[in-house]
């Protein structure tokens, strides 16, 4: 797949995706490069491949709930949460949020979620693993945008704990 690379631009006054994610991203001071993917990225293999990465440098932006609160685990695109470790983590009952869900919380879509910029606070977990990384890919909003950000930028942009709740 061929990217198609977009350069940030100042907000339209527009309420879509992209713009929310930009705006996001300046506000953590931030200002990515977004690569665009036709093809889709709603999946880590497919945002792997896309990119020429490895699975693991891919960041999975995933809305749990913990006794019904919107909270976000930052995981790398070769693990998988360990819900019980999540819980302990947080110290609550953790259920998977439903597509609904995840768009109230985040106002973004699944595959297309970013690790910042939401249309709510919330508590963010980063899985260590992507620490091991020079870089990382995250989405940008939709489900075929992609940025690449340094696992440092990751933790203080989203405000996330560094933590182990990787399953395995």
């Amino acid at each position: 797949m061929s990217p198609e690379s977009e350069t940030p631009r100042a907000p339209s006054g527009r309420s879509g995706a992209r713009e929310r994610f930009l705006d996001g991203a300046a506000q953590v001071g931030m200002s990515p490069e977004i690569r665009r993917f036709p093809e889709g990225t709603r999946t880590a293999e497919q945002a792997a491949a896309a990119v020429g990465c490895e699975l693991g440098q891919i960041v999975k932006s995933l809305v749990f709930l913990c006794d019904g609160q919107p909270v976000l685990a930052l995981t790398s695109g070769a693990n998988r949460v360990d819900t019980t470790r999540l819980g302990e983590l947080l110290g609550g009952k953790i259920s998977r949020a439903d597509a609904d869900g995840v768009r109230e919380a985040t106002g973004y879509a699944i595959g297309g979620t970013p690790p910042f910029g939401h249309a709510q606070p919330l508590q963010a977990v980063v899985d260590r693993a992507l620490l091991t990384y020079d870089t990382v890919w995250a989405a940008a909003g939709t489900p075929d945008t992609v940025f690449e950000l340094t696992p440092g930028e990751l933790v203080d942009a989203s405000g996330a704990e560094v933590a182990d709740f990787a399953a395995g």
